[in-house]
């Protein structure tokens, strides 16, 4: 049995070691930071997350006057962003939501417990080769199109340090 392990095809020389690009924590908090300063610039208190390629909240950022659900509301959206954004190679929940990525008529995506179909949430690519880095999702502006607005105004300012 030894023997066989050491027989690996050629394409396994190089290890077994799986190396994902994600965004240094402090591009994260910028962006999060950055999402919550764009929408108090126009008198809306919200809450922006940032996911990392695993799926899980790398920066979070409340403003200062949020309702309690936009902590889980836009982590749902960063979360759905990213993940159908990378599925459907599109870059908003907005465009998800258009191409009516949201699944059976049932809502049946709508079920697990991590996906919201609601305008607010933006894919992260890398610059280059566009490959998925996260998600970062905003809530708490009245309406997911300020949300969003928000979120891709932090994506805007940071965009170049995506590489």
């Amino acid at each position: 049995m030894v023997g066989m392990l050491g027989a690996a095809p050629a394409a396994h020389a190089q290890g077994h070691v799986v190396v994902t690009p994600k965004l240094d924590w402090i591009t994260a908090a910028h962006l999060a930071e950055e999402a919550v300063r764009a929408c108090a610039a126009q008198g809306y208190s919200v809450t922006a997350s940032v996911v990392d390629p695993t799926g899980h909240q790398q920066a979070v950022i409340k403003g200062d006057s949020v309702p309690l659900q936009s902590l889980s509301v836009s982590y749902r959206k960063a979360y759905t962003a990213y993940a159908y954004g990378l599925a459907f190679n599109m870059n908003t929940t907005s465009e998800l939501i258009a191409a009516r990525v949201s699944g059976p008529p049932n809502g049946a995506l709508n079920t697990i417990p991590e996906v919201l179909f609601v305008p607010g949430g933006v894919t992260l690519r890398r610059v280059g080769d566009n490959a998925v880095l996260g998600g970062i999702g905003v809530s708490g502006a009245p309406g997911g199109e300020k949300d969003e607005a928000c979120a891709q105004a932090a994506v805007a300012k940071f965009r170049s340090d995506f590489h």
